[in-house]
Formats: structure tokens, sequence, C-alpha cells
């Protein structure tokens, strides 16, 4: 118990620290950063997405997927007028907590877990795997586990963020089992999904979250770093990342990390922040989320970064 107390006290004035940060950050704050990796113009493309079969021969369109456990455990899907109907069934919930989701092209959900409040003996084993709603049946599977990933109980976190790359049909996930406060040693995978191969891995960054981004003329994986309050660009050489992260810009508060990325139009990213220390906190509540939008000039290649939800 005694060799466990340090790392208490160093957690508890970490997040004291974090709740005085946040507290004196005014919300009509606004930030330039300076020069950093040139980009081109970029904007929305239309996904290859489709929505799952079976929700489509139930008359479900164009449902709004939940994984915030709030009122339910695993997934559910909100549809109709105002979004009051709700569907769900137990057997989503045997995987427990889910956290973010990509789909593919035939309507298949992939998902990565999210150990959620508390540890259970079942935890670190569910942070192992992928999953997988099959577009006609809309059975739920553990689809794909990969060993390299080991949370433990000071990092209980593992498979944590996914995107599907419609232009090589290919998943990309992330990882950050293993990191501490002293290394980072987060993977990024890309993965054959009708192989299950691993076809290249990206080691060393620990992204909280990651999308893809296309500029004129290249494309980008860009990732929300669970270090710092920076988000991140990977070039593709091909179909192929590449390893060398280039920072784009940081948000106002330090002690927020992006938890979530979306290219909502030409040159603009929406983007989610939560505070983040590899310790489990229920991160659901709207109250602790924090919402910024990114704007790029590509004249200077800057960003302006302004709170949203002020």
């Amino acid at each position: 118990m005694k060799k466990l107390l340090p790392i208490f006290l160093v957690m508890l004035l970490l997040a004291s620290a974090g709740y005085f940060l946040l507290k004196e950050n005014p919300k009509d704050i606004k930030k330039e950063t300076p020069k950093a990796l040139k980009l081109e113009e970029f904007n929305r493309v239309r996904s290859c997405a489709r929505i799952p079969t079976f929700l489509s021969n139930m008359g479900i369109k164009r449902p709004v997927i939940d994984l915030s456990q709030m009122h339910y455990k695993g997934i559910a899907f909100y549809y109709g007028r105002n979004f009051t109907k709700v569907l769900h069934a137990k057997e989503w919930e045997r995987y427990d907590s889910l956290g973010t989701y990509t789909i593919d092209s035939l309507g298949n959900i992939y998902l990565t877990p999210n150990p959620f409040i508390s540890i259970k003996p079942s935890t670190f084993n569910l942070q192992k795997a992928i999953y997988k709603m099959d577009s006609k049946s809309g059975k739920l599977t553990r689809w794909m586990e990969i060993d390299d990933v080991k949370p433990n109980p000071n990092n209980p976190y593992g498979l944590i963020s996914i995107v599907y790359d419609c232009d090589n049909s290919t998943l990309i996930a992330s990882s950050i089992d293993e990191s501490d406060y002293k290394a980072q040693k987060g993977v990024i995978y890309q993965i054959n999904p009708k192989t299950q191969d691993i076809v290249n891995r990206v080691e060393g960054f620990d992204a909280l979250t990651i999308n893809i981004l296309h500029t004129k003329n290249s494309k980008y994986l860009i990732a929300g770093s669970a270090r710092d309050n920076g988000v991140y660009a990977f070039a593709f050489n091909g179909s192929k990342l590449t390893s060398t992260p280039h920072k784009l810009f940081e948000l106002p508060n330090p002690m927020l990390r992006v938890r979530k990325i979306k290219v909502i139009g030409k040159n603009r990213l929406k983007l989610e922040a939560i505070k983040f220390n590899y310790s489990l906190v229920a991160e659901t509540n709207k109250k602790q989320r924090f919402e910024y939008i990114a704007t790029y000039n590509p004249t200077n290649s800057t960003w302006k970064i302004i709170e949203a939800n002020r």
C-alpha cells in the first residue's frame, strides 16, 4: 500500500491542477497558432459508409448511434421523429461499454471498447479487441483481438479509437495501453478487414482519437493526442501511413485532450475535448465535454481555435 501512495498523490495533484486551470479558462478565449504543417485547403468528403442492412430492413433511416452508456449499456440506436424511438438488444451489452465506432461500405459497424467507471475482472481482456456488428444480422461479436494490447491497473485503456479508410478499404485503430506518465507507447494499426492482418503499424504515439482528412491533393490521418492538448497529422505514402506526427495546433486549455474530430466544412474542424489522464473517469456527462471550432487559413498556414459552446 505504501508503494502505491506516491502514485495516488501524483494523480490527486494532477486532477487538482486540471480543475483550477479549467476554472480559470475564460470561455471567450481565442488562440492562433504559429505556422506548422502547410496544408492545402480541405473540406468534407462523402463517406462510403452505409446504413446497416438490418436497420434498413426494419424501416429505420438515419439513426443516431448512442455509445454514451447513459441509458443503455453497449450500443443503442435512436430513430424516428425527434429520435424518440430506440432500438436496443440485451445481447449488445455482453461486451460492456463501447467508446467509438466506424462504418464500412457494406454497413458493418466496427467498435472499440471503453473502460467505464470501475475496473472488473474482465476489463483488461475486453480492451484488447475490436468488435463488429454485422450489417445483415445485427449480431455483435468480438471480431479481432490484438495480443500486443496489454492494459493494466495503472492504465486500463487499450484500443480506443477506430476509423474506416474508404479509399483503401482498411481499418485504422489506435491503442494507448502500456503508456504511463513517463513513456508514450501507443500504437496506430492499419488492418485489412478481409483477412484481419495488420498491414502497418505506427508506434510511439498515443492517439486518443483519429479521423481522416482529405486536402486538395493529399490525405492525412489526424489525431488528438492523449498526452497533450494538440492535434497532429500523419501523412499517407500511397496507402501506407507514415510514422512522423506533425502538430497542427493546440487547444487553448492545456489540460484538455481532443476526444473527437470531425470535418464540418471548408477548412473547418469540430472538436470535442475532455479532461484525460489515463485514469478511469466517467467522461459521459456533457458538462465534462468542451467543444471547439478550428478554422484553417491556407494562405499563411495558421489555425484559429474558438470555443463553440460558450
